[in-house]
């Protein structure tokens, strides 16, 4: 098994990944740490994995006394990000009070003039920037404090209570100094979001141990907040069951049978007869998925002593059209 092809193959899929997730929202991602944070994170699992830190340097094509002075500075600067062209802009037009677009494009001319516009655009949906005219004469200004930091700390704090719900949901019993480690957040920004999530009775916190837990996790289909977790949820569930089924590969335990996925792909043309079944397969399944998921719910609400010893299944599937403008004019119209 020529496993580099497929470490190689993986890696190109996630960067398309994390391309999109990056501007998703409208508004252009940090990416700077991205490729210290792939070593530091990948280097600590391999260690973790009981394989000796010189043959983890020598993995990466280092010396031992290398690697180690790079994992020392990558971990003790890990918390500081360079600044993006979306920040360096809102700077920009707030040092000067406002600016006109063709100001901010001469400012940034090396940057890009679509890229800058661009971000021009992200920070004018976001709220952080208001705008009037028209063209290279169009006037930027700064919103106020006040509302800006209203408006980011409302996205955030949403976005952060969702993430650490999911992750307390998979991970019950986890203490708030371990969850703000893994989501990598202040501990005191993480207090907020636990707060308000024990404040709606979504989350529980035992006095005595600091354990946290919550009862359900379920980010509604088609939900308009919410979606980074839901979108985490998934591709975990995916990796976690790829990870547990060469481990038990290794092992030749029987449990793979338990574990795994099957990809199936359709081809399909406008006037296939089985064109409509294959195409709704993703709602028939969710129906089905849901009504089981709803059931197990209920049981466990009215069993809770059935919680001991407990094990979770996770029952991943999704669907794609890879060429949506086949079916769908609302994608030919974009």
């Amino acid at each position: 098994m020529n496993v580099k092809l497929l470490i190689d193959a993986i890696m190109h899929q996630t960067t398309v990944l994390i391309a999109q997730l990056s501007t998703a929202a409208g508004v252009r991602a940090p990416l700077a740490h991205i490729a210290d944070q792939v070593f530091l994170s990948l280097s600590r699992e391999i260690e973790a994995q009981g394989v000796a830190r010189k043959v983890v340097a020598d993995m990466f094509g280092l010396a031992l006394r290398g690697y180690q002075r790079k994992t020392q500075r990558l971990a003790a600067s890990a918390s500081t990000q360079g600044k993006t062209l979306f920040e360096a802009v809102l700077d920009y037009i707030e040092s000067k009070g406002g600016a006109s677009r063709a100001a901010v494009l001469e400012r940034f001319r090396n940057d890009g003039q679509r890229e800058t516009i661009g971000v021009l655009t992200d920070l004018v949906q976001s709220g952080l920037l208001y705008c009037t005219g028209t063209g290279d004469s169009t006037l930027y200004g700064v919103t106020s404090d006040a509302e800006r930091q209203r408006l980011t700390r409302h996205a955030d704090q949403i976005a952060l209570c969702n993430m650490a719900l999911g992750e307390i949901y998979r991970n019950p019993g986890v203490g708030a100094a371990v969850l703000a480690e893994r989501l990598q957040v202040e501990l005191g920004e993480l207090q907020t979001a636990l707060n308000e999530l024990k404040t709606e009775g979504r989350v529980t916190e035992d006095e005595r141990t600091g354990a946290l837990k919550a009862s359900t996790f379920q980010i509604p289909v088609g939900a308009a907040e919410g979606w980074e977790s839901a979108v985490f949820d998934h591709f975990q569930a995916v990796a976690a069951a790829i990870v547990t089924k060469l481990k038990a590969k290794a092992r030749g335990s029987t449990a793979a049978d338990l574990v795994g996925g099957t990809t199936l792909r359709f081809e399909l043309t406008p006037d296939h007869p089985m064109r409509d079944e294959v195409l709704n397969l993703l709602a028939h399944v969710r129906n089905i998925t849901d009504e089981l998921w709803t059931r197990t719910a209920e049981y466990n609400d009215a069993h809770p002593e059935s919680r001991d010893g407990r094990f979770d299944v996770s029952f991943y599937f999704g669907q794609n059209v890879d060429d949506p403008t086949a079916i769908d004019s609302e994608w030919r119209e974009e």
